[in-house]
């Protein structure tokens, strides 16, 4: 996988997913503890630096632990991580809410991510390209660490009003070539949003083409939310087979 070694990649793994849980770097002495690797705390701290020479991990301060980089959470997403599909149950209340205003569009798409922000506690946003702008969760990002830093929640509250960002964010840097795109602030290039994660899709509608996403933190729990991002942009996409049908 990459070069990495079968210990490296668990180890990996074990970061990742503490780093989500905790939002806080990780150090030797947790991976030792509390995953049960069966190597010793130097041995983790040496493949922690091998890995952080790989541009998987960072070091934040000298005395700290270590945070994934994008890389490494792409490579988790890519390689490692084990969907956690929605409930049959869940399936079905989220159609109902959504396509009881499959016959208006603006209506859907208000529904959609008033839906979508609930279903992931974060930020949702959906755009069209000739302009139109839903969005719903702004209070979620609140509660959340990366958020609590003022700079960067005001930095992702304009965003909701800037069209050309949106179309950039939407249809520039998350190109549709695969179902469901990661990305991620410091790629963007984009002041203050380093902390920042967005999942998105892409579906088609009347008014063209059109994507669907949220907003949060870099570390989202992507097993969990990504499952949902697809799911409602396959119910956008179902209704607009019905509006070409009539």
């Amino acid at each position: 996988m990459e070069g990495l070694t079968p210990r490296q990649v668990q180890i990996l793994k074990c970061i990742v997913e503490e780093y989500t849980e905790s939002a806080e770097a990780v150090g030797s002495d947790v991976i030792e503890k509390k995953y049960n690797l069966g190597v010793s705390p130097a041995t983790i701290r040496n493949e922690m630096v091998a890995l952080t020479t790989g541009g998987y991990l960072r070091q934040l301060h000298t005395s700290a632990g270590r945070i994934p980089t994008p890389k490494a959470i792409k490579f988790y997403v890519d390689q490692l991580m084990e969907e956690k599909k929605m409930s049959v149950a869940e399936e079905v209340a989220a159609k109902e809410q959504v396509m009881s205003e499959k016959d208006d569009f603006d209506k859907l798409m208000h529904e959609v991510t008033k839906a979508l922000a609930k279903q992931t506690h974060s930020l949702s946003i959906a755009a069209t390209e000739d302009g139109d702008v839903w969005h719903s969760g702004y209070a979620n990002i609140l509660d959340i660490p990366e958020f609590y830093n003022i700079d960067v929640t005001s930095r992702v509250l304009e965003l909701l009003d800037q069209s050309q960002r949106l179309r950039e964010l939407f249809f520039e840097h998350a190109s549709g070539d695969t179902p469901i795109e990661i990305l991620f602030g410091e790629e963007l290039g984009w002041p203050n949003f380093e902390p920042v994660g967005v999942v998105a899709c892409q579906f088609s509608s009347p008014h063209g083409r059109g994507s669907l996403g949220i907003i949060g933190p870099v570390r989202f729990n992507y097993p969990f939310v990504i499952p949902i991002v697809r799911y409602f942009g396959g119910l956008v996409n179902e209704a607009n087979v019905q509006w070409q049908e009539k």
